[in-house]
């Protein structure tokens, strides 16, 4: 006998109903979290877009030998950095806020740890932005969780 829909979903990780129901004041803090992410993910995309080192990386320089540093140090903070995977995590926030479910509840430490680790490598950062999402996550996991 075939699974409905409901069943099935409910069955899938990634479906939002196989996660803890988010409501009040916790699914605005997650919600408002995915947003800053974005937001992260935009600002640093428009602070290091311009520079002169795409035409280098689209004709393949960077898999020729003698690179310049600040152009592979360039790549690494935009293109291959942290920004794609930043968005899609903040898009996927906001689609479980959106849906009343609530992200694991290690996403605000994790993403915490991860930028005070980066600011104690490199010193105070764009990465000390992070920490506003990172806060929203766990206030609204401490949230949840008193709720019950």
């Amino acid at each position: 006998m075939a699974a409905s829909r409901a069943e099935t979903e409910a069955m899938t990780t990634n479906s939002p109903r196989a996660l803890p129901a988010l409501s009040g004041a916790a699914r605005t803090l997650t919600y408002w979290a995915g947003g800053f992410m974005l937001f992260i993910a935009a600002a640093h995309t428009a602070v290091f877009a311009p520079h002169p080192y795409w035409e280098h990386w689209i004709s393949g320089g960077l898999r020729q030998a003698g690179v310049d540093p600040e152009s592979l140090a360039t790549f690494w903070a935009l293109p291959g950095g942290f920004v794609v995977t930043l968005a899609l995590l903040g898009l996927m926030v906001l689609r479980d806020a959106r849906a009343g479910a609530a992200v694991p509840g290690y996403f605000g430490p994790v993403i915490a740890v991860w930028c005070l680790a980066c600011t104690w490598l490199i010193g105070p950062s764009g990465f000390l932005s992070g920490l506003v999402p990172a806060a929203l996550l766990i206030v609204a996991a401490l949230l949840r969780r008193r709720r019950g």
